[in-house]
């Protein structure tokens, strides 16, 4: 694994993720448990994501997400509106896949967020969540928060 990346949102990282490369098809790492920047188990799930489809906007009220795009290309874009956040009023694109942008994404609560499909084909996003999914811990918006235009 290699260094963080910056970003430009308080609180989301992304880490670069080892690929160990085989004739046969090589091995993608994403998340292990003694890793500084995992929390706690909740739920892994996928999402895929189809070319050129948008699916936007969420934000979770408690759970950390650490996502990974394993199969295509993925755009995410963040957007911050917590009121006491250094990096309130901010938007941020990030694009995920391989074979030169395989990474882990951590998003913290309360961040916006939604993403497009940018391979060809489908995409993959998996999805490690700190907690399981419940009724009422996360919103959804049709409208961007900020205004961003896809």
């Amino acid at each position: 694994m290699g260094q963080v990346i910056p970003t430009k949102i308080y609180g989301i990282q992304c880490v670069p993720l080892r690929v160990i490369p085989d004739d046969r098809g090589a091995v993608l790492h994403m998340l292990r448990s003694d890793a500084p920047h995992f929390s706690s188990f909740g739920e892994v799930y996928f999402s895929e994501i189809n070319s050129g489809i948008v699916k936007a906007w969420k934000r979770h009220l408690k759970m950390t997400q650490y996502f990974a795009v394993p199969v295509g290309r993925v755009l995410f874009v963040f957007q911050d509106n917590r009121p006491n956040s250094p990096s309130h009023g901010t938007t941020q694109e990030v694009i995920l896949g391989r074979p030169d942008a395989y990474s882990l994404l951590i998003v913290p609560p309360m961040i916006w967020y939604g993403f497009k499909g940018m391979a060809e084909c489908s995409s993959l996003i998996a999805n490690c969540a700190s907690l399981t999914h419940e009724l009422g811990e996360s919103e959804k918006s049709e409208l961007s928060p900020m205004g961003y235009q896809w």
